[in-house]
């Protein structure tokens, strides 16, 4: 019988644990609560249930991935094979992972700003006029405009 794909979102509880094979694999392991919730008519609000505790496995750059971008506490939506329970605790073969954005922003190496954006800005020398510019009227130069709007109101 094929492992059961299951998608889990929860809590990551504690450190994510990382370790290398001999081959240099990276493995790691994180536990991981999801807190079902249930409807209680008699009182008309959501309560929370019993927490169900899992025991995550990434392999390979997941892994590393995810040693990189976790820590206690953060919500995580998790696709995986469940390989087997013990201990009250659920075993998870993880395929993939991401950061639930419910509760929080999460940015990427591509979203963030580049170091060039905090350099701090110096003043330029006063510039020429527009025309005398000899970037005007190349393939791919600003415009005039741009370059008078820069020179008059821009530090």
């Amino acid at each position: 019988m094929a492992p059961s794909v299951t998608h889990v979102t929860g809590t990551v509880a504690g450190g994510v644990e990382v370790r290398f094979t001999q081959d240099g694999i990276a493995v790691c392991r994180f536990r991981l609560a999801e807190t079902p919730t249930q409807w209680d008519t008699t009182v008309q609000k959501w309560r929370d249930l019993d927490p169900i505790p899992y025991i995550c496995t990434a392999w390979r750059d997941l892994a590393s991935n995810a040693a990189e971008s976790l820590v206690d506490g953060v919500n995580v939506l998790v696709k995986g094979r469940i390989t087997g329970v013990k201990d009250d605790s659920i075993y998870l073969s993880v395929d993939d992972l991401g950061i639930s954005l419910r509760r929080r922003i999460a940015y990427t190496e591509t979203s963030l700003p580049s170091p060039i954006a905090a350099r701090p800005v110096t003043a330029h020398p006063a510039s020429q006029p527009a025309t005398a510019s000899p970037a005007t009227g190349r393939p791919g130069s600003p415009p005039a405009w741009w370059e008078e709007k820069r020179a008059s109101t821009w530090t």
